[in-house]
């Protein structure tokens, strides 16, 4: 496997040699070390390529607006601003080797692309406008239109100089016909799974094998400091179970609320999506006939999620081409027609839209309606009551914090009292323990390791309702003592002989598989079970042992032959190969162009990844890109 990737590699790298050399780049196809170490003196620039900066807005603004579109939390924006600086470096060396090549991006090209990213842009062939273009631009890219424009450029730039450099870049019918063998080649096995969990049982030890194993990993049990809390709770269940609604009150919330209630016709469809953009009108041909044999499949009978999940190119196909419930106008007017004019259960035929072709089936359908009173009752009684519920727990949690800040010596007994309600307490909490009888909510075990002892928390909203934390004892960190420690040593030190067992018992079942010819019998003779396994790909999975590329020296291991046992991080693995499958010939001419553009894509893929580090390597030995060292820290560190 490893081999045959270095040969991928390899005769890309070659290719590429040839497609630098017809470009006339004269690049250093090495990496230059130092890689830019002088220092630009400005705070507010990352990077400088051929004299025009990088600027550290520009990053700013492009992790801003990965986070507002819910792509990434804050905490892992420093992760990914190295990406961000990488990228815009990357687009400046594109502007200056585009202007060396003399490529340029014309208006219409531009025009072009802007339809396939934004079709709202256009209805028909009449512009919708510069205010509605605008909203449509921000609302879908959380950007000016004078930004998404130059990204547009951009990105035609980028296009234009991929294909030059991947021009040349073909796959050979051997090249196709090994990954088809590669990846319908199958094997059958008879198999022993080792699992230290299961062999735990038969760890015996003593005192004195705890005393001996806990000195020599003393370190591991440090014991955090620990808290005792005695808590008051405002309980929201509680309140619920006692609040009761008028029928009149009820009615009257359904009658307030009746549009709510009123259901528009609408269709719970899935579809698997055949994409045309971007393509040629011969590229789009193709697509329809692989489009028209997934059809097929699809009307004869096969499932149409695992369908979507294999030939779909949109994302919904991980939930197997489900779009959930939609209503008139959620979709292109193509797609729309399509789908409510079909009945409940049935398949379309292919349906062209501006994405491509769709085959698109109807998993249910409702017409317009206003739900009854009785079908909604359930749902208004739960509201109201968890409203009511709610606004009586805020009340009582508000006189209790105004209680708290107008006395500073009462106890949380006494504010119990007072207030009718019983106090709890905690065994000792560690600050990563959980305390599930406290509620849920962020800021609980900051409040106790916050609190001084005595001291009185105000009311803290859970999912339960809100608690009030008074801390009673503090147990300072400190050596655990082995008494203190006992059980985590003793299940420690079966867990560690359980995997030392695993691999003995492991190398022992090997040998006497060997010996007898019968894996079935030496794992009798061992209290072990042998299981067999349906016939699997490379790419597959084996039940209970997880997936086949955690063991591909199997597919090279002889049939019959025990395989030395494999270590699969934590179980052990002992097997022999029972059948091995080779690929049906007859399914190649269904794979094959599949097959071929798949390696074509990885191929260009590698010879462009290989052409951007030629071209970085080339621009940083002539000095054109150099980083601001101290900002690039600044704005990768973790905060």
């Amino acid at each position: 496997m490893a081999n045959g990737v270095k040969g991928k590699q390899l005769g890309v790298r070659i290719l590429l040699g040839v497609i630098v050399g017809i470009l006339g780049l004269g690049m250093l196809l090495y990496l230059v070390p130092g890689q830019g170490q002088d220092n630009i003196a400005s705070p507010e620039i990352v990077a400088q390529v051929g004299g025009q900066p990088v600027r550290a807005t520009e990053v700013q603004e492009q992790l801003r607006r990965m986070q507002g579109t819910g792509q990434l939390p804050a905490a892992m924006l420093p992760i990914y601003a190295k990406s961000v600086i990488d990228g815009l470096v990357f687009e400046r060396m594109l502007e200056l080797e585009a202007k060396r090549l003399g490529i340029q991006v014309s208006d219409q090209e531009r025009v072009d692309r802007i339809r396939q990213l934004l079709p709202t842009a256009v209805e028909g062939d009449t512009f919708v406008g510069m205010d509605r273009y605008q909203a449509e631009v921000q609302a879908r890219f959380q950007m000016t239109v004078d930004q998404f424009e130059e990204l547009v450029r951009q990105s035609l730039i980028q296009d234009k100089i991929e294909k030059l450099v991947t021009a040349a870049v073909t796959v050979s019918p051997a090249d196709v016909k090994k990954e088809f063998d590669r990846r319908n080649e199958k094997l059958k096995m008879d198999y022993v799974l080792l699992n230290p969990d299961n062999l735990a049982s038969k760890i015996q030890f003593s005192d004195a094998d705890l005393t001996a194993y806990y000195e020599k990993n003393k370190t591991k049990y440090l014991v955090p400091e620990e808290r005792v809390v005695r808590y008051l709770q405002v309980d929201l269940g509680q309140i619920e179970q006692k609040t009761t609604i008028p029928e009149a009150e009820l009615r009257k919330y359904y009658q307030d609320h009746i549009n709510d209630y009123k259901v528009e016709d609408r269709v719970h469809a899935a579809h698997i999506l055949f994409k045309t953009t971007g393509k040629t009108d011969a590229e789009a041909a193709e697509i329809q006939k692989k489009a028209e044999d997934v059809l097929k499949q699809a009307k004869s009978g096969a499932n149409f999620a695992d369908l979507a999940k294999k030939y779909s190119d949109d994302t919904s196909k991980d939930n197997g081409g489900d779009l959930g419930w939609l209503t008139h106008g959620q979709t292109v007017p193509e797609f729309d027609k399509a789908a409510f004019s079909l009945p409940k259960g049935a398949i379309s035929d292919l349906v062209k839209s501006q994405f491509g072709f769709h085959i698109i089936k109807i998993l249910d359908k409702e017409t317009a309606h206003t739900k009854s009173y009785e079908e909604m009752l359930p749902t208004i009684m739960s509201t109201l009551v968890e409203q009511r519920a709610q606004q009586q727990a805020d009340d009582e949690a508000q006189k209790v914090g105004e209680k708290i800040r107008e006395t500073g010596k009462v106890t949380i007994d006494q504010l119990g009292s007072q207030f009718g309600i019983t106090p709890g307490q905690t065994k000792p909490i560690g600050a990563n323990d959980s305390v599930p009888e406290l509620g849920t909510a962020p800021e609980i075990h900051d409040v106790i390791f916050q609190l001084r002892p005595g001291e009185i928390s105000q009311p803290i909203r859970t999912d339960r309702g809100y608690t009030i934390l008074s801390v009673t004892q503090v147990l300072p960190a400190h050596q655990g003592t082995f008494q203190e420690v006992r059980d985590r040593v003793a299940a420690d030190f079966r867990h560690d002989k359980a995997l030392e067992l695993a691999k003995t018992e492991a190398a022992e079942l090997a040998k006497r598989a060997e010996g007898n010819g019968n894996l079935a019998t030496a794992a009798k003779s061992l209290g072990l079970e042998m299981k067999s396994s349906d016939a699997f790909a490379r790419d597959g999975d084996v039940s209970g042992v997880g997936s086949a590329k955690q063991f591909l020296a199997a597919f090279n291991q002889p049939e019959g032959k025990i395989a030395p046992p494999i270590d699969l991080g934590t179980n052990w693995l002992v097997y022999r190969v029972t059948d091995h499958q080779q690929p049906n010939l007859e399914d190649f001419a269904k794979q094959q162009k599949d097959i071929e553009q798949q390696l074509l894509d990885e191929k260009r893929d590698l010879a462009f990844r290989s052409f951007r580090e030629a071209l970085e390597a080339q621009m940083k030995s002539e000095g054109k890109v150099v980083y601001n060292n101290e900002v690039v820290q600044q704005l990768t560190r973790q905060s």
